[in-house]
Formats: C-alpha cells, sequence, structure tokens
C-alpha cells in the first residue's frame, strides 16, 4: 500500500479542489446511514459555506489521491449554532464561543481502505497543531456511529443534542467537545 502524506490546504486551493473533495466524500461515505443527506451535491453546499468561514482550516492525505480530509472553522461568535441545542454545556463555553475561541470541527472522512491506520488521527493532530482555540467542537450526524466512535476513542464529551429547525430537511445533530489538554510540564 502507498505511504500516505499529509498537507494542509489554503482556503484557495480548497476551493480549486472541490471536485476531489466532494468525490472522497462519495467514497468515504458510501454504505453508511444517512447517505442521502451526504451525497454529492449537498456536500458541496456545505463545503461552499464551510470554506468561506473564518478561520477555515484544512488538512488533507493523499495518496496518490485523497484518502482523507479534515476541516474545520472558527466557530461564529454570535453563538446562533448552538441555536436548538438540548443539553447543558460546560461553564465557560458560550463565553468562549462570544470570544472567538472556539474551533468547529465541520468533516472528516477517509475512505474505508484507509481507516484503522491512524490517518484520522494524523488529521487531527496536524490541524489543531497550529490553532490557539481554548475549546474544539464537533456537531455530527445523530446516527453517525463512526463519527461518534472515533470522537469517543479520542477522548472527547458529548455536549447533547440539537433538533432540526422547522423546515430544515438535515437530521439532528450531537455536539462533543475535546475537553481541555492540561499545559505541558516544564
Amino acid at each position: 500500500m502507498t505511504e500516505v502524506f499529509l498537507r494542509r490546504l489554503s482556503r484557495w486551493q480548497a476551493e480549486q479542489q472541490r471536485e476531489s473533495v466532494a468525490d472522497l466524500c462519495v467514497e468515504a461515505c458510501r454504505g453508511m446511514p444517512g447517505a442521502g443527506y451526504r451525497d454529492r451535491q449537498a456536500f458541496l453546499e456545505r463545503f461552499e459555506q464551510d470554506v468561506r468561514q473564518p478561520g477555515f482550516d484544512m488538512v488533507v492525505a493523499d495518496a496518490g489521491g485523497l484518502a482523507g480530509c479534515l476541516y474545520g472553522y472558527r466557530a461564529a461568535p454570535t453563538g446562533e449554532w448552538w441555536d436548538g441545542f438540548r443539553g447543558t454545556l460546560p461553564a465557560g463555553v458560550e463565553g468562549l464561543t462570544a470570544s472567538g475561541r472556539v474551533f468547529l470541527l465541520s468533516e472528516l472522512m477517509v475512505v474505508p481502505a484507509r481507516r484503522r491506520a491512524g490517518v484520522a488521527t494524523r488529521l487531527w493532530t496536524l490541524l489543531v497543531s497550529r490553532h490557539t482555540a481554548d475549546a474544539v467542537v464537533a456537531v455530527i450526524r445523530r446516527e453517525d456511529e463512526r463519527g461518534r466512535a472515533v470522537l469517543r476513542a479520542w477522548g472527547w464529551e458529548k455536549l447533547g443534542e440539537s433538533a432540526p429547525g422547522p423546515g430544515d430537511s438535515a437530521p439532528g445533530r450531537e455536539g462533543w467537545l475535546r475537553p481541555p489538554t492540561p499545559p505541558c510540564s516544564p
């Protein structure tokens, strides 16, 4: 099997690669529950919005073609993405959101042939290596068992759930928080 190389993409590079990233999404999500929501066109519409967000950052895994991708952006300080949330936010999370100190992990995709080989963890490590956010939040579809398993394995904590808004055809979602990493000892 070929070696996997990681690289960061600028916002411009991400936009230029959007068709390849959409192909990756289709391949990575094939056979998953809720695949109708994850179809190519729906992904491209979400990606177009995500890539324009402040603080957008993206890392891809390449093995002679895209094998994985992870991206996110700084959460809007208005906190509107918490609308409809059912759960108890840990103390300070709303304040961190208001001060622009929350990074929202938007998408993680790895093709089936590269799963369980550490690709997702390597993508995560590279993405967060240069961010100064005090909290990192992931929002996943409620039926995303694979995403939930990855977040649990990484030590994330489930915050709660949000229901679709009126007229929203998207499935309900779950919010997950990466616990603060203790500072390194000198």
